[in-house]
């Protein structure tokens, strides 16, 4: 019997997630169907208890439902506990595995796709929704000089902040300079600026300044397609090194598809193919 996985949240109607894993599993001989579900405001317990109940071997949580994945779950991975969030699900019989993938995704795109290594430098991570919580610790992972983590709400991105500050002392990167700001007042120069507001899902306008952006800077918008262009083309025009997040989305789901297969995918060939379907105007 061919084992179902699907992206869960609201919308997923945009979602490539299909065609991703839709490729990974070609690659790696899997039997496995991959669709899209889209949840009610108020109902991505009872869609998940039933997806299951079906049969459902998995899924992927997107906005806005990572935090409310992470509560549902009988067990989590050391990432996805210390997330707070989870955004890739392994529906074994009785016994659900969270995960957060989002971080590691990123961490890939920054320093393998973009050449970037993140030691050292002053990184900018706009938001402290469940986006933001789900790469906060991988990045501190890279000991960067210091992290700056500002959100339109400060007392959010304080709270996002001392969560990890422990994990922080743990790993013996404590030299790693931690502070939440404001979107207004979060300081110039910073060289990785990552948008994991809302921002572009909203259509709202870039939430910080030129000033930001140190000279070449890498800016990656966590969304991709239409969503991240305003960043994306904003980042650029102000002399970026502009990205959206369409890398972080397939080195993601590469880590959830070990989760769920139990083998670990080539991403670079399903990173070009989708760039190549998105442009021709693929859904």
């Amino acid at each position: 019997m061919t084992d179902r996985y699907v992206v869960m949240g609201r919308p997923v109607a945009h979602s490539q997630s299909p065609f991703i894993h839709a490729a990974f599993a070609r690659q790696t001989g899997q039997d496995m169907s991959y669709g899209r579900l889209e949840c009610p405001a108020d109902g991505f317990a009872a869609t998940l208890r039933a997806f299951a109940a079906d049969g459902g071997r998995g899924c992927n949580v997107t906005m806005p439902f990572k935090f409310d994945a992470w509560g549902l779950v009988h067990e989590r991975t050391p990432r996805g506990e210390m997330a707070g969030a989870c955004n890739a699900l392994r529906l074994d019989a009785g016994h659900w595995l969270g995960d957060n993938t989002d971080g590691i995704g990123l961490l890939r795109e920054v320093e393998r796709n973009a050449g970037v290594a993140l030691a050292g430098k002053r990184i900018l991570l706009l938001g402290a929704g469940g986006a933001a919580a789900g790469v906060l610790g991988p990045l501190l992972t890279a000991e960067p000089a210091e992290l700056v983590l500002a959100n339109r709400t400060v007392e959010r991105a304080v709270t996002l902040l001392d969560s990890h500050r422990a994990a922080v002392e743990a790993r013996r990167t404590g030299r790693v300079e931690l502070r939440a700001a404001s979107l207004g007042d979060c300081g110039r120069g910073y060289d990785v600026v990552l948008n994991g507001t809302a921002s572009s899902v909203s259509g709202a306008g870039v939430p910080v300044g030129p000033e930001v952006l140190a000279p070449g800077a890498l800016a990656i918008d966590m969304m991709y397609g239409p969503a991240a262009r305003p960043f994306v083309d904003w980042a650029a025009a102000h002399g970026a090194v502009a990205r959206d997040g369409l890398g972080m989305l397939v080195e993601q789901a590469a880590e959830a598809f070990e989760l769920f297969r139990g083998v670990a995918p080539q991403t670079a060939p399903v990173l070009a193919a989708l760039r190549r379907h998105m442009d021709s105007g693929g859904t």
